[in-house]
């Protein structure tokens, strides 16, 4: 039997799990997170990727029982990628190491992502705390997901969620070019970009353990996810991205020629000669930028055909291995 196109595991396939928890300096929740998620995952090996930790989160993750990988390139995108790289499961479960997560809903996200062959399960964070989220972090989030839909058509919640469940065919076909926390926005863009079936269940997010202090710079990481929003856009969605470049460019050019016409028109003499000639070069730059972005579309369009490919021959392998 299958659904949305991936055969369903049966129960009798053994499949291995792996909880990745990405984290820096933890050592106040550390070992509490590995313990619930042991509980709640028993079957899975738990893995702590420390970014560079200075304190004690190391010997604290150890001591809880759980598997640490040292990367010494800082950034949150930088340890998941090295995790999904090296580290070789059916089903990866990826959480943060500060306790904000609820381990609990792990078997829920798990079930949901095997039992309907999907590829990401997202947990929509429901804080129950009114310090779950600083200053500006709901209204941003919101910003950034319909930034995410109106430019990609995805219709995720919560596109900043750290709290997801992977088939192996998305880990292995992801490239996960991103360093930092727009990490789980190039997941996103990601899943939208080859159609993948995906699936929200909304989970509990608490605040942070006293003592334990977030990485994440409003403002910095802010500006790091929107530059990469736009990147992925111009990859992506080249077309759309150079078509609004011609349109503001052929608004320009309509702004400064038109009175000069006009004024042609009515005395026959072309007084704001430097007016004109500005006006036709950006009238001559809207259409070379919609003619870039005909033709990056095509190549875009043909490289997604090629990771669609290269995705579903991941998917195909995995599933003829089991």
């Amino acid at each position: 039997m299958t659904i949305q196109g991936h055969p369903i595991p049966s129960s009798a396939r053994t499949e291995r799990i792996v909880v990745i928890l990405p984290c820096l300096n933890e050592e106040v929740a550390i070992a509490g997170v590995v313990k619930a998620f042991r509980r709640c995952l028993p079957e899975a090996e738990i893995v702590v990727i420390d970014n560079g930790s200075t304190d004690q989160t190391i010997e604290r993750a150890l001591e809880a029982g759980a598997q640490v990988r040292r990367h010494g390139m800082r950034g949150k995108g930088n340890a998941l990628r090295y995790a999904f790289a090296s580290i070789e499961a059916d089903i990866y479960v990826i959480a943060d190491g500060d306790g904000t997560y609820d381990a609990a809903a792990a078997p829920v996200l798990v079930d949901k992502l095997r039992h309907e062959g999907l590829d990401m399960v997202v947990g929509v964070r429901r804080d129950t705390a009114a310090e779950a989220y600083r200053r500006g972090h709901r209204l941003g989030n919101r910003l950034f997901n319909i930034l995410v839909q109106w430019t990609f058509g995805g219709r995720f919640t919560d596109i900043f969620s750290g709290y997801r469940v992977f088939s192996r065919a998305f880990v292995k076909s992801f490239p996960a070019l991103s360093n930092g926390f727009d990490i789980e926005t190039e997941m996103s863009v990601h899943a939208i970009e080859l159609n993948m079936p995906i699936a929200e269940i909304p989970t509990a997010y608490r605040e942070r353990a006293e003592g334990s202090a977030s990485k994440l710079n409003t403002y910095r990481d802010g500006l790091r996810i929107l530059s990469r929003i736009l990147l992925l856009s111009k990859h992506l969605r080249p077309l759309m991205l150079f078509s609004i470049a011609a349109i503001l460019l052929s608004v320009a050019s309509l702004a400064l020629g038109l009175p000069v016409v006009f004024e042609f028109i009515e005395t026959g003499l072309v007084r704001r000669l430097p007016t004109a000639l500005a006006a036709a070069s950006l009238g001559i730059m809207a259409l070379i930028s919609f003619a870039t972005g005909l033709v990056l579309d095509t190549i875009a369009y043909g490289q997604r055909e090629n990771k669609r490919l290269f995705y579903l021959t991941v998917s195909q392998r995995h599933n003829a291995g089991q």
